[in-house]
């Protein structure tokens, strides 16, 4: 779980504050209410660089299950293993 600071923290306690913004996102609250996230410049490029990766697999997923979707209305699919097996074997005897 990421650490909770109070905003008052920053300077009555700025070395541990700071110590855990090096190791991960840090949370600051105002009034008891979540108000900022702070962390090493590190950290956060770490952060979005999962984010951008996240997003990508994402996308890549989501194309890979609309092409599969098209197939199926097109018919370019196969019942069952056998059926598809019969079909690559075919395949492969045509173009050797």
């Amino acid at each position: 779980m990421e650490p909770i600071y109070p905003v008052t923290a920053l300077q009555k306690k700025q070395g541990e504050v700071k110590e855990a913004a090096r190791k991960g996102i840090v949370r600051i609250t105002e009034n008891g209410a979540g108000a900022f996230v702070f962390c090493s410049e590190e950290v956060y490029e770490q952060r979005m660089k999962e984010v951008a990766d996240q997003a990508a697999y994402e996308a890549l997923v989501a194309a890979a299950l609309e092409r599969g979707f098209a197939d199926i209305e097109a018919g370019r699919c196969y019942e069952g293993a056998e059926v598809a097996r019969e079909a690559a074997l075919k395949l492969r005897r045509k173009h050797a």
